[in-house]
Parts: structure tokens; C-alpha cells; sequence
């Protein structure tokens, strides 16, 4: 916005709503209401757990991938691109922040091995503005995405 206002990018329409219940919190197991998630949650050895099971920023950064995956591949579409063997990774890390909490930080990596760097990079910057996760986090965490 010209303004210097950042855009809503609140949802319209809600259209679709997944559930999910902690049990234990980083020492218990996650499940969806509909069946399909069923995890143990542990704390990683880094923050002094066992890493025996999944934790939040694993969970985190597979919705991420997954989500900019398929706005990337949205972009991709409009602009008439196939972006077979295309791939997205991310990386999320956990830490203290300066209110005595934690905080997040993400790194995405793109791979688009047929397209031109140029194309590639206009892609990256159209899905990260169609991206739900990309439009809750701009502004409130570190987001880093590279071309690889």
C-alpha cells in the first residue's frame, strides 16, 4: 500500500478449520479431530528432551513447506510455468528472545531446477505474499527464503 500500511491480509471467509488437541504439551502427544494426526510431542535434546518424538517447530516447518509449496506452484500456474521437481524445505529454529520468552525464526529453501534464477526469484516473491503462513508471520518472526 502506498501509505506505508502493511495490507490486511486477514481471511474474508473462513472456508475451511482444522482442529487439533495438545496432551501434555512438549512431554505428551498431539492428535487432529479427524483422525489423520496422531503423534507422541517430545522436547528435542537441544532443549533437553529426548527427541524420542516430533516437537512444534517440526510440525511448523512441515506445514510451512508444505503451504508455500503450493502457493509457489500457484504462481507458478498463473504465470503459465510448470514447476515439476520443484521443492521446498524449511528450516524452523527455536531460542530466547528479549522478553524473557522464545521466539522463532524460519528458512525456506526453494528449489526450481528448470527455471531461470530470474523467474524463479519473481516466483518465490508471488507465493510469499499468496501464502497463509507467510501472511501470519511477515513482520512477527524472521522469515529467510533462498533460491537453490
Amino acid at each position: 500500500m502506498t501509505d506505508g500500511t502493511a495490507a490486511d491480509t486477514r481471511p474474508t471467509k473462513i472456508v475451511y478449520v482444522a482442529e487439533a488437541t495438545a496432551h501434555g504439551g512438549r512431554d505428551g502427544y498431539v492428535t487432529s479431530q479427524d483422525g489423520h494426526i496422531g503423534l507422541k510431542v517430545t522436547m528435542p535434546p537441544a532443549l533437553g528432551g529426548t527427541g524420542e518424538g516430533t516437537n512444534p517447530e517440526q510440525l511448523f516447518a512441515a506445514g510451512y513447506s508444505s503451504c508455500f509449496h503450493n502457493a509457489l506452484i500457484l504462481a507458478g500456474n498463473r504465470a503459465g510455468y510448470d514447476l515439476t521437481g520443484s521443492t521446498v524445505a524449511a528450516k524452523v529454529g527455536i531460542g530466547p528472545n528479549e522478553q524473557r520468552g522464545y521466539g522463532l525464526a524460519v528458512a525456506l529453501s526453494v528449489s526450481l531446477p528448470v527455471l531461470d534464477p530470474d523467474v524463479a526469484a519473481e516466483l518465490v516473491d508471488a507465493a510469499h505474499q499468496v501464502c497463509p503462513y507467510s501472511n501470519a508471520t511477515r513482520g512477527n518472526i524472521d522469515v529467510t527464503i533462498v533460491l537453490g
